[in-house]
């Protein structure tokens, strides 16, 4: 199986939950402990070729994208009597990589 792509397009943050939350925050805080690579949203033009030899009786697959990171996040506010910590949002953030590949995989059928 040989393909290839030519994409040019944005790819942006995308962030769950539910409660109050600040998107530019969480960013921030993955950047510092995920990666420097994760950002709000990135432009990106490629073009790549690729190839892989598919198993007998088998078919192979291929998907080509940025695979980015999955975080999760959580907000935290001070009770009323300020002795304990109240756990009042929380949530999952899907970030974009600069970087992009293929997924190949191969099924019976």
């Amino acid at each position: 199986m040989t393909v290839s792509v030519t994409k040019t397009g944005t790819i942006s943050a995308t962030v769950t939950g539910c409660g109050e939350f600040s998107a530019g925050a969480i960013i921030a805080k993955a950047k510092t402990t995920v990666s420097v690579a994760i950002g709000d949203s990135f432009a990106i033009s490629v073009g790549h070729q690729y190839s892989h030899e598919i198993a007998k009786n088998k078919y192979g697959h291929l998907q080509y994208g940025s695979w980015g990171y999955k975080v999760s996040w959580a907000k935290y506010a001070s009770s009323a009597d300020r002795c304990h910590i109240v756990k009042v949002a929380t949530g999952t953030a899907k970030l974009p990589t600069k970087s992009m590949g293929w997924k190949y995989w191969e099924t019976s059928s």
